[in-house]
């Protein structure tokens, strides 16, 4: 759905490999000693072992029957030459179960100092939920595999303090892979701590689907953080993404959430409808360096549903929440979706409607399309006040912050090491939290109450991390 990347990026100045420290930096007796190349079909399951490096060379596969089982504090290169994903079809499953002390780190092949987004493919987990195509879908990145089925519990595996860097090649126009994508996997599936950084497309895309994630972050990635499509009907809670002013897709605007029914914006069932609470998205604040493609937090298209509460949209650069559809704009008028007790500040405006949903807010009153210049502008400077006074009305609790400092987080800007907790009297810590079916209704806005639950295995400085 994304047009194709051509990049030229580099991270900083190279660093020597230490050969005697694990992925967190530490000696300990984890430390890899031997690389061992996984390449094409796998015929039989598989243990990776943290007593060595692994290397994919090429896309890797792991077909319907087959378990890969990685320890913790395993190590999983790309090939430099060969650049490699891992797929997991329908019916095959992933244990990769690290630990706060010990991730499990899927990253470049290349030296620190010398990688680049896109150095290899990402990962690929297929399931046997539903999605509302008609006919049997095949996953985009050109690794020739399909998903879906009608088993919306269905299981494929844990992916529990994993890091996934520096994914993302383009294998063909308009099909991406992304660092973490996820097709029609069911709610028997575990993805809990998760981190993607410099990823060349999206950090996590869902293709429909029942799966639910927890404790997600997205660091500078390329297009959009978050990305629902084809009937995802999932919960997302404790989720953060952080831009990086001077990185973004410059022939994609990068979106903190993008959500569509489907790439024609159909009625298509099952809706794509993401339950969403939790969530901190912080853009890049127009930064000294800012680059023009940094867009929305929030970007609901295409007939698309939604709940997002109790969380928190801070410095995106064009607008915070955006409806992008009629179909989309009316459901959220009747009730369907929910944008409530959230917290917004962007650079640009708050809210925005585009002409499409900015007709059902002025019932064609401005006649069809093509309509002048004046005519357009007026008829979205309506639809954007509708939405504004919907958003801000009685019984939604949402908060219009007038500056990012009057959010009150911590310190959440900071690239290297940012503090997304809430600062005592924050807006993050008022406000009538709301339920929503599938989440714990918290005590707090955002991904952050006292808990810091990045601490111990995330990294924001993957270009100089020694592996």
């Amino acid at each position: 759905m994304k047009l194709v990347k051509f990049l030229a990026f580099t991270l900083g100045a190279a660093v020597a490999l230490s050969s005697c420290r694990n992925n967190d930096g530490d000696d300990d007796d984890l430390t890899p000693v031997e690389e061992t190349v996984l390449s094409g079909t796998q015929t039989q399951s598989r243990t990776l072992t943290n007593d060595k490096v692994w290397t994919l060379k090429g896309y890797v596969y792991f077909p319907e029957g087959k378990t890969l089982t990685i320890q913790e504090g395993t190590i999983i290169k790309s090939d430099v030459t060969e650049k490699g994903a891992l797929i997991i079809e329908r019916g095959a499953k992933i244990f990769a179960t690290g630990t706060a002390q010990k991730p499990i780190v899927f990253t470049s092949g290349k030296a620190a100092g010398a990688r680049n987004p896109g150095d290899w493919g990402g990962i690929i987990i297929l399931g046997k939920a539903k999605t509302n195509r008609t006919t049997e879908p095949q996953i985009e990145g050109g690794v020739g595999r399909y998903y879906g089925g009608n088993d919306d519990n269905d299981n494929s595996g844990i992916l529990k303090y994993v890091r996934i860097e520096y994914a993302g090649i383009a294998a063909q126009p308009n099909s991406e892979i992304n660092a973490l994508t996820l097709g029609a996997v069911g709610s028997g599936t575990v993805i809990d701590h998760v981190m993607t950084s410099y990823a060349n497309d999206d950090a996590f895309e869902f293709f429909g689907g029942t799966v639910s994630p927890t404790h997600l972050v997205a660091y500078a990635t390329a297009d959009d953080d978050f990305d629902f499509d084809f009937g995802y009907r999932g919960t997302v809670q404790y989720a953060v993404a952080l831009r990086q002013p001077t990185f973004v897709d410059p022939g994609d605007a990068g979106n903190g959430i993008e959500c569509d029914n489907d790439g024609s914006g159909t009625n298509a069932t099952p809706r794509t409808h993401p339950v969403i609470s939790n969530m901190t998205i912080v853009g890049p604040n127009n930064a000294t360096g800012t680059l023009s493609n940094h867009n929305f937090g929030n970007r609901w298209r295409r007939a698309t549903n939604f709940t997002f509460v109790n969380s928190i949209l801070l410095g995106s650069q064009k607008g915070g929440f955006s409806i992008e559809s009629a179909a989309a704009y009316d459901d959220y008028n009747k009730g369907v979706s929910k944008w409530q007790n959230n917290i917004v500040y962007a650079v640009a405006k708050p809210f925005n409607a585009d002409s499409a949903a900015s007709r059902v807010v002025t019932g064609n009153k401005y006649g069809a399309d093509p309509l002048s210049s004046a005519d357009r502008t007026a008829m979205i400077n309506e639809g954007i006040a509708a939405l504004t006074a919907k958003a801000t009305g009685a019984g939604q609790y949402n908060y219009v912050a007038a500056s990012a400092d009057a959010v009150g987080l911590t310190d959440p800007f900071n690239l290297t090491n940012p503090n997304f907790l809430p600062k005592t009297g924050s807006e993050a810590l008022k406000g009538t939290f709301q339920a929503a079916t599938g989440i714990k209704t918290e005590t707090f806005r955002g991904a952050f109450g006292t808990d810091n639950w990045l601490a111990g295995w995330t990294n924001f400085n993957p270009a100089q991390q020694a592996y």
